[in-house]
């Protein structure tokens, strides 16, 4: 049956972000292709138990492989950076095609492979593709604004001289609300850099490439950015297919998981803000303090995934991890926080079940990074976000959260002078959403979108119509 069935290989980029929507997409391939799916995914260091986690449960139809691990140390990330035009995360990609090209050869020895789908990160491996003649595909996790600015970025890198962020007006990328140039993908920020010029060449040369691109996102949601998407002429077919979000947990934490749901039960309806950086945010150790007591000042009730904080980047929680010992995130909390907020609050070291706590009833708003796969679980469960964007191109989908959709507050502007979101003001947007006109107001828009992305994915929804076409 192997032999005949249509096989599609998918490669991720690696680290959960990643990999979860990836899964999704491999469910349904499954689902509404009846296609066996392997999984081959790259790695930096030994894989997390959240990938572990969230491989666990598939069906026999989905297998997966873990590639070599690649150790990326600090040292590393600037060796890569400067000499091999990429970022942690197509160095490791890179460094894993030569066992990508071995687990392929054998795959399609015994298998029927038709298609070979990468993300964004690791559309350097369309050249082993073509190797095999499979058609590559692009798998666009995030949302079709930043798939609008990926096409746009040759265009405007031709019409500005400066930096974008010093650009006096917002850049009006096709089909989407303006962005000030400050608010842009964090690759592009520095366009004297390597990770620039690798990033351009990714826009330039490989995303033309792919056959079709798969964007996480729905008609409802994006309705003009994909408009302008599928109608401008020279660019492969998009299929909005989304929104792709877990329907249940893989979070390692079961315990502590159990006892925060528990919790929520005593809860009354819509009362509980949920606090959470995903799976790589990090905060310095002066914001964390700042929050933790913004948090406490506002009297709401919360649960809060907390991590190890670190001073040198809002992003490095993927490489922290395999280079240091891990300590208590908690222990770096406030004295005396835990004791003080005990009867309101729950903090959750590294990992909470973020399915479960944004389904259910007494979750009532969400203060959140505004990483894509967060995004769409909160709005296929209809809570309002506080926008805190840390990276990547978390800032450009804060804007239209706020400015286009208006299903979210933007957190209060850092401070000129050292950059903190001070207590006082975290305290006054938490209570805020969770209580004031503002709030009340990002309610409704939230609401009409819950409904829109569960009626895309219905038989006969936009989403699986691209899905099926």
């Amino acid at each position: 049956m192997s032999q005949q069935t249509p096989h599609v290989v998918i490669v991720p980029s690696p680290g959960i972000g990643h990999l979860v929507p990836f899964i999704e997409f491999a469910k349904h391939l499954v689902q509404h292709h009846k296609f066996r799916v392997t999984c081959i995914i790259p790695t930096v260091g030994s894989p997390s138990d959240a990938d572990r986690a969230a491989l666990s449960s598939l069906p026999p139809t989905i297998n997966h492989v873990f590639l070599p691990p690649i150790v990326v140390s600090f040292d590393d990330h600037s060796t890569a950076e400067s000499n091999e035009n990429t970022n942690p995360l197509i160095f490791a990609v890179t460094r894993s095609l030569p066992p990508l090209r071995d687990v392929l050869k054998s795959l399609m020895s015994t298998t029927h492979v038709v298609a070979f789908v990468a993300d964004l990160f690791s559309t350097v491996s369309f050249d082993v593709a073509f190797e095999f003649n499979l058609t590559p595909y692009l798998f666009f996790p995030s949302n079709a604004m930043a798939l609008s600015f990926v096409f746009y970025l040759p265009k405007l890198d031709e019409m500005v001289s400066c930096e974008f962020k010093d650009l006096p007006e917002p850049v009006q990328i096709p089909g989407c609300v303006p962005v000030h140039g400050r608010d842009l993908l964090e690759p592009v920020q520095n366009r004297q850099s390597e990770v620039y010029r690798w990033f351009f060449d990714i826009t330039k040369r490989h995303v033309g490439l792919a056959k079709g691109i798969i964007v996480n996102t729905f008609m409802d949601m994006e309705a003009r950015a994909l408009k302008a998407l599928l109608e401008e002429p020279g660019k492969p077919p998009v299929y909005p297919i989304g929104p792709l979000t877990r329907v249940g947990s893989s979070d390692p934490d079961d315990v502590s998981g159990s006892n925060c749901l528990t919790w929520l039960d005593d809860q009354p309806s819509r009362s509980v803000l949920f606090v959470s950086f995903g799976s790589g945010g990090t905060l310095s150790r002066a914001q964390l303090n700042e929050l933790a007591f913004g948090l406490e000042m506002s009297q709401q009730r919360f649960i809060w995934v907390v991590r190890t904080p670190n001073d040198e980047s809002s992003s490095a929680a993927y490489l922290r991890d395999q280079i240091s010992d891990q300590k208590n995130p908690l222990d770096f909390l406030p004295e005396g926080f835990l004791e003080r907020t005990k009867d309101r609050g729950i903090t959750i070291p590294r990992w909470g079940q973020q399915v479960q706590i944004l389904s259910h009833g007494s979750t009532g708003g969400f203060l959140t990074h505004c990483g894509w796969n967060s995004v769409l679980e909160s709005v296929v469960n209809g809570v309002p976000l506080l926008a805190w964007p840390l990276y990547s191109e978390q800032k450009m989908n804060a804007v239209m959260l706020v400015k286009d959709l208006k299903v979210a507050l933007m957190r209060p502007k850092p401070n000129e002078e050292d950059g903190l979101v001070i207590r006082e003001e975290i305290a006054k947007v938490v209570k805020e959403l969770m209580e004031g006109e503002e709030g009340k107001r990002v309610r409704k828009p939230v609401k009409d979108l819950m409904n829109a992305a569960s009626k895309s994915l219905m038989e006969d929804g936009s989403s699986i119509k691209h899905f099926q076409s």
